[in-house]
């Protein structure tokens, strides 16, 4: 055996076994067997009494190894077999206790539930998040949480994969005892108990008391919770399946389904699209020629321009961070309606639940509202998030760069405009980056950090490690117009409005997006950012549009009347007081007025055409950003298309989804469209490429990361 991955030692007749695979205490190929022989060998000495199994640094067991996964399925191993090795556990004769701190997620719960006992420090979580990766607990979860946490427990954690905490854990049954102080020394008094007591170890695969009673009601409850908040997803059903069969079947029985209903989740395309994603958020943080040694700049203040609905929830992301922030706005009523959307929120997450009020009172203290630039020369991070006008953000940028200390980053919040150009409003561009929030900004969790030609290595590395810190999945982009996610979104969007031109009904394209798999229609999304956002940013490029090309215009009209959407109580939907949207006879008048006009054919387009046209919109556009180098990685667009623009997790982003449907039809369809509607559907040339050449997006980002 390794002398590494686990290890033991005696305190008195106590063994204690330590899990000892950093950084998280994974259950690689050859924990769970060494684990396994240590209690075996315990088992077999007669000085010891009892056993304690415990994790070393930071955490008990976090979970499974998931690079496996992806091993398994690629038949380059065997399918991992753990249930088997945690009977043997649950088999020992004498009493295994189970040490928790950190986590216990996944495989790491199902080891601890094949213990006879688990205690846990005050702070430590458990869970089953295996829906999290398109899968279900695989190592017996669903048949031993129902019996220790109770059935609707059992099956909302494995359903839904939220951690519970120790003390609701202790309260629902599956731990044993809360452990204040030391953990090894608790738990060892702990087993010191159970080994005196001489009952029985008790085994968890034989306590049925809590399957008994008519469940049916509850699964049917559930199956419709689960088809609701995790719309299109098949593992939160297969995992109620699972965990329902524990009231069925007897304990084998349960565990041989839900072996199978793991294997049909792990071979299926959505578990590889969610593992893919699991490892791009990881991968996005590497920067290709940025040492990892790169000096990081202080943040330890920061301050916003603009206290508009950007600018208030940028301030809450860095008052939730416990970083100090000045929140400046030009006009009293802008800053204290701004200051006012910060409370709303902020109690709003108190009566749900998620905050104490104690913390609210904290992070509001942390956001000091200014009319003047007072106080801004001691911030290491000022955040400009103004109307997007070029003219307005150079004027602004000016002005910072007549206040800000020296060293201190410049960041600006645009969502399109030439991060250059705003930069060179300065005489510090290489201290001027693009920091693009994702509205609502205090919820959104992309953070899309666009490097200018100046902008500097620290500055970079800060801006990453700085997205952690604000709880934020940084993405690196370059500087064009609309970076990664806007310049893809222009697409997708101009498709959706060109068919509604075309004489289809928003609803109908919006519904087709949604029961794809898109958080939202096009559309819906339209009049939920602004129709005016869009407007204006199309009025900045207005000059760049080239004669004899189709431009999507209708959106301009309704702007033009007002029509701005949600803001305005119209757009391409009408909204009542609470913005419930039913259809808007105005907008199809002008939409079916400007098409005439304009001489657009009109043609009803099948669920099928709608998201072809607007998904390999995306796409195309997407090869075009990898050969441009604006996008390091095919993954990385992928991120930023989950995390920023409501694209299905499940689906694994608009790269890998291009790839599962097989670039070659991708490229075919692509064609085909060029044909019909002409100049923007011209193929990208890495698209036409690895179509032909038989390759993918995960190859190309595989070979250029070797390169």
């Amino acid at each position: 055996m390794s002398n590494d991955l686990v290890l033991f030692s005696r305190d008195g007749e106590i063994g204690v076994v330590t899990v000892n695979n950093p950084p998280v205490n994974a259950l690689s190929p050859g924990v769970p067997e060494e684990i396994v022989a240590h209690i075996q060998a315990a088992a077999a000495d007669e000085e010891v009494k009892a056993i304690v199994v415990i994790g070393a640094g930071r955490t008990f067991v976090a979970g499974a190894d998931i690079r496996e996964f992806g091993k398994i399925t690629a038949g380059k191993r065997d399918r991992l077999r753990l249930e088997p090795q945690l009977r043997i556990i649950e088999n020992c004769a004498k009493p295994v206790i189970m040490a928790i701190h950190g986590t216990a997620l996944g495989g790491g719960l199902e080891v601890a539930m094949a213990g006879h006992y688990r205690v846990a420090v005050a702070s430590a979580q458990v869970g089953q998040p295996e829906v999290k990766l398109g899968i279900i607990p695989g190592a017996a979860g669903t048949q031993r949480l129902p019996r220790l946490a109770g059935v609707q427990k059992a099956a909302e954690m494995c359903a839904f994969g939220d951690p519970v905490s120790a003390q609701e854990a202790l309260a629902c049954g599956i731990l044993d005892g809360i452990v204040e102080g030391d953990l090894l020394a608790g738990s060892v008094a702990f087993a010191r108990e159970k080994a005196v007591s001489g009952e029985p170890p008790p085994k968890t695969s034989e306590r049925n008391e809590k399957l008994v009673g008519d469940w049916k009601p509850v699964f049917a409850g559930l199956r419709t919770e689960a088809a609701r908040k995790a719309r299109g997803q098949k593992a939160p059903l297969a995992a109620l399946d699972a965990v329902e069969s524990a009231t069925t079947l007897s304990f084998d029985e349960g565990c041989r389904r839900e072996a199978e209903l793991f294997d049909q989740c792990l071979y299926d395309t959505q578990s590889k699209a969610m593992i893919s994603v699991f490892f791009a958020e990881r991968t996005a943080g590497r920067i290709p020629g940025l040492p990892k040694d790169t000096p990081l700049l202080p943040v330890r203040m920061a301050a916003v321009v603009g206290a508009g609905t950007m600018g208030a929830g940028i301030a809450m992301v860095y008052a939730n961070a416990g970083i100090p922030v000045i929140l400046k706005d030009a006009t009293q009523e802008a800053l204290d309606r701004g200051m006012e959307n910060i409370r709303r929120n902020y109690l709003s997450s108190v009566k749900k639940g998620k905050l104490a009020e104690p913390a609210m009172r904290e992070r509001l203290a942390r956001i000091t509202p200014s009319l003047s630039l007072d106080g801004f020369a001691d911030a290491d991070i000022i955040i400009e998030a103004v109307f997007e006008s070029l003219a307005l953000k150079k004027e602004v940028f000016q002005e910072l760069d007549s206040v800000a200390k020296q060293g201190a980053i410049l960041a600006t919040n645009t969502s399109t405009l030439d991060i250059d150009a705003i930069a060179g409003a300065t005489k510090r561009p290489a201290f001027v980056a693009g920091h693009h929030f994702f509205s609502p900004a205090n919820v959104m969790r992309l953070l899309e950090i666009v490097r200018g030609k100046d902008t500097s290595p620290a500055v970079i590395a800060t801006s990453m490690d700085l997205a952690r810190r604000l709880k934020k999945v940084g993405v690196l982009a370059g500087n064009c117009r609309g970076f990664i996610g806007n310049r893809m979104f222009g697409p997708y969007r101009r498709e959706a409005v060109f068919l509604a031109e075309e004489g289809n009904e928003p609803e109908k394209i919006d519904q087709a997006l949604y029961e794809w798999g898109m958080a939202m229609g096009p559309l819906a999304v339209g009049d939920l950012a602004g129709l005016d956002v869009g407007w204006r940013i199309r009025k900045e490029y207005r000059h760049l549009e080239l004669e004899g090309v189709r431009y999507p215009q209708v959106e301009d009209q309704l702007c033009e009347l007002g029509m701005f959407g949600q803001k305005s109580g119209a757009g391409w939907y009408r909204y009542d007081a609470e913005r419930k949207a039913t259809p808007n006879p105005a907008a199809t008048k002008i939409v079916r007025g400007y098409a005439q006009q304009a001489g657009v054919a009109q043609r009803l387009a099948t669920a099928e055409e709608m998201v072809e046209r607007t998904v390999f919109a995306l796409v195309n556009e997407g090869a075009r950003l990898l050969e441009e180098g604006i996008a390091l990685r095919a993954s990385d667009i992928d991120i930023v298309y989950v995390n920023g623009y409501g694209f299905p997790a499940w689906r694994g982003g608009p790269m890998f989804y291009a790839d599962t449907t097989g670039l070659k039809q991708v490229f075919e369809r692509v064609r085909e469209l060029h044909q019909q509607h002409g100049y923007h559907w011209e193929p990208a040339p890495l698209l036409r490429h690895l179509a032909e050449s038989g390759g993918s997006f995960a190859g190309w980002d595989a070979q250029r990361q070797g390169a």
